[in-house]
């Protein structure tokens, strides 16, 4: 069901200290702590004699203790203790998932440990550029499959309707859209030529009047997307083009992971080209963002509804060809992680 050689988000870094923390993802069970060094520690929330979850011990120095008969655990998952026993059991050891703390995020390597490289972790550009302005982001669960959610970040049209009074406007409802392939996920974009500014980006533009605007809705495997809005004054936008020092551009980072099939924990933050050092911009995107967040939230959870209980069968639009080239990356790296399943199946 889910591409697990792969880097997650599990949690911000603010979220982790040294208390025992349980989280789920890609439908399994998983203890975060934070070691004395610093580090990380992401272990398997069950005790392998009774499957009591790790996250109801107690942190023993930097080993976790189960609450049931005290069998202790260190970072690796290996038993280091069982006790009134004269030996570990070789079986006594619970998985440890690979883990890097970047942007502040945690991430997790969900498939075989063996192939977790660092390097694979998304790049978010301009991190640590200090011309560049970021908020600190925020996270949701929503309760709808992830692929629901990459669906509405390849779709730019959207926009139009749901969030009429900050992200989109009429402008927004008939321009066409071009679909880009990449090795690593799909693009969705397009070029507004001489339009009206969406409402929550014109109280930042540095030019007054009309725009040309360009929508740029890119996911990347597993479920990692950028959503790129840039403004220009118009008649000095397009592709190829060098883009005029007023230029206005907002980079989303949004990352998708999977608690289980019909639930996603959301998390994301903005990037912008001004005001690097502005708390009061950065909160001010921030409430934006999230109120926008919360009215996709509402839509997903009802088109997971629908889909879950419909009478006839859906259709696709031509607005879905990102979306569905996407889900198709997703079946073919799931058929490349489990070969011969699917046959067998």
């Amino acid at each position: 069901m889910f591409v697990r050689n792969a880097w997650y988000v599990a949690a911000w870094s603010s979220e982790i200290g040294t208390a025992l923390t349980a989280v789920r993802m890609l439908d399994e069970a998983i203890v975060l702590t934070r070691m004395s060094d610093g580090r990380i520690a992401a272990l398997e929330d069950a005790c392998p004699h009774r499957k009591l979850p790790l996250s109801m011990g107690r942190r023993k120095g930097d080993t976790v203790e189960c609450g049931y008969h005290g069998l202790t655990f260190d970072s690796s998952g290996a038993c280091t203790r069982v006790p009134g026993a004269e030996r570990v059991p070789h079986r006594a050891r619970v998985h440890a998932y690979p883990v890097v703390e970047r942007y502040g995020l945690i991430w997790l390597w969900m498939g075989d440990p063996a192939l977790a490289d660092p390097e694979l972790v998304f790049e978010v550009a301009h991190w640590g550029n200090p011309a560049w302005g970021v908020n600190a982001g925020d996270a949701m669960e929503v309760d709808s499959n992830y692929l629901y959610l990459t669906d509405n970040l390849l779709d730019p049209s959207h926009v139009a309707w749901v969030h009429p009074t900050s992200f989109g406007n009429a402008a927004c409802e008939e321009t066409p859209l071009e679909t880009t392939l990449t090795d690593t996920g799909v693009i969705v974009w397009r070029w507004m030529k001489g339009v009206e500014p969406a409402p929550f980006y014109k109280q930042f533009l540095r030019f007054d009047g009309p725009c040309d605007r360009k929508q740029h809705y890119e996911v990347c495997m597993p479920g990692h997307a950028i959503i790129r809005a840039i403004f220009v004054p118009a008649r000095t936008g397009g592709e190829g083009r060098d883009l005029p020092p007023e230029t206005f551009i907002m980079d989303s980072f949004n990352f998708m992971t999977p608690v289980d099939a019909s639930s996603t924990r959301y998390f994301w933050f903005q990037m912008r080209n001004f005001a690097p050092g502005d708390a009061e911009v950065s909160a001010l995107f921030a409430k934006s963002v999230r109120g926008a967040f919360e009215e996709d939230r509402v839509v997903l959870e009802a088109v997971q509804r629908g889909m879950d209980s419909m009478r006839t069968p859906h259709i696709d639009l031509g607005i879905d060809s990102g979306p569905k080239r996407f889900r198709q990356m997703v079946a073919r790296r799931l058929s490349e992680e489990r070969p011969g399943r699917e046959a067998a199946e």
